[in-house]
This record gives structure tokens, sequence and C-alpha cells, in this order.
């Protein structure tokens, strides 16, 4: 069982500048942004539950790279 509340240490894909998150996992999967507080810059989060692992996947990338 995940807990409901984990906390994860991230990186501005912009800046580098550290970040600790707390991420809920209640609500499933999310696809939301987030903006560093030493750069002003979005930061894309996109949370994946792996429910068979039991993990939090959690995908970090800058709002101007583009994927083709």
């Amino acid at each position: 069982m995940l807990e409901e509340l984990q906390q994860k240490r991230i990186e501005c894909p912009h800046c580098g500048h550290h970040l600790h998150l707390v991420i809920d996992t209640t609500g499933g999967d999310q696809d939301y942004y987030d903006e560093c507080p030493a750069c002003c810059c979005d930061i894309h989060l996109n949370m994946h539950i792996n429910e068979v692992e039991q993990e939090v996947e959690l995908a970090i990338d800058a709002d101007d790279e583009q994927v083709f």
C-alpha cells in the first residue's frame, strides 16, 4: 500500500535548483505544472502510480521541450 503523501526531491530542468515536493497519491495519475521558486520557469510534472510495484513514477521536464 502506498503512502498517501510522499516527499520527492527534484531538480529544476531550467536552472538546476533543488526542490522538495509533497506528492498526494490519492488522486491517481496526475499531469500538472509547478513553478520553480529560483528561476520562475514552469516545470512539467507527470506522475504515474504503478499499482503492481507499489511505487510512484515521476517524470519531470521543461515546458519548452518538444517531442516528435
